[in-house]
């Protein structure tokens, strides 16, 4: 068996790294799985290992062996894949981030339209709670090893103070306009996250800020998109995300939706099942 140290393995972004037992496991705990399950998955894949071996092929031979298990595990090990499933477009990752703010305790609108001083602006999420407004870009890669350099903080920036400035031009607005924020699927680099913090924007990225990013908020309210479910079909998640089912707790709540798919009564009682397991997390 190889150990952490003796091999390297190719990122998605095409760089080496070494490979990290401590990484696996640790991306195992997300699923749900118990030590024993965890440690039996750890030495399979590490007995399959080879020079070069790419992350894409372990994570695979991982999630293959969680499904075998329990469906449950291995949907919440796609998490991070299921969101790029969310593509090609990002307008599925918008109506994603508004649900996720509306389970939070905002009230949403998705492409919204506003004035700025200089030119009129369309916001990805307008959200409002407590009596202040917070505009929301999301920016969406569809594919890993992309991450949201310094210009896209810069771009977003220029928006909001535009927007900014027109907003408290207005005479008879009452209702605070908050900092804006910038959502993204995959990570902000270091200049990012600089910029983010000098500017007072807000970033949110897939594992920032630490222990709030966007898979600690999924796992914590169990909001799951319903791209994770290891028994839809392709065909049939795309139907319920251009029905604006981004959502396994929607999907859970307008089951209908599984009728018009003309989804069998047994295979339809095995997906509500993994949904509802999903939405209990």
């Amino acid at each position: 068996m190889y150990k952490d140290t003796e091999i390297d393995i190719i990122k998605s972004s095409g760089e080496k790294a070494k490979f990290s037992m401590d990484k696996l496991r640790n991306s195992l705990k997300h699923s749900g799985a118990d030590h024993n399950l965890i440690e039996e998955i750890v030495d399979k894949v590490c007995d399959e290992l080879y020079e070069g071996i790419s992350t894409n092929e372990i994570y695979n031979r991982a999630y293959a062996l969680l499904k075998k298990k329990k469906s449950v595990f291995a949907s919440k090990y796609k998490l991070k894949k299921a969101i790029y499933e969310l593509g090609p477009t990002g307008f599925p990752f918008e109506r994603f981030v508004g649900a996720l703010l509306e389970y939070s305790g905002y009230s949403t609108q998705v492409d919204v339209i506003m004035n700025g001083i200089c030119v009129t602006h369309e916001i990805d999420v307008v959200a409002e709670k407590n009596g202040q407004t917070t505009i929301i870009e999301c920016k969406f890669h569809g594919e890993e090893g992309r991450n949201c350099n310094v210009k896209v903080p810069l771009y977003i920036h220029s928006r909001y103070k535009d927007v900014k400035a027109h907003w408290t031009a207005k005479k008879n607005e009452t209702r605070a306009l908050d900092r804006g924020w910038v959502v993204t699927n995959t990570r902000f680099t270091e200049h990012a996250i600089e910029y983010g913090k000098c500017a007072r924007l807000y970033l949110l990225s897939w594992d920032y800020p630490k222990n709030d990013g966007l898979k600690d908020r999924i796992d914590r309210l169990g909001l799951y998109p319903i791209t994770v479910s290891t028994l839809l079909t392709n065909r049939e998640k795309q139907f319920l995300l251009s029905r604006d089912v981004v959502l396994c707790r929607q999907l859970w709540k307008d089951k209908f939706f599984l009728d018009h798919l003309g989804i069998s009564k047994p295979r339809k009682e095995k997906i509500l099942e993994e949904i509802k397991q999903l939405c209990s997390s």
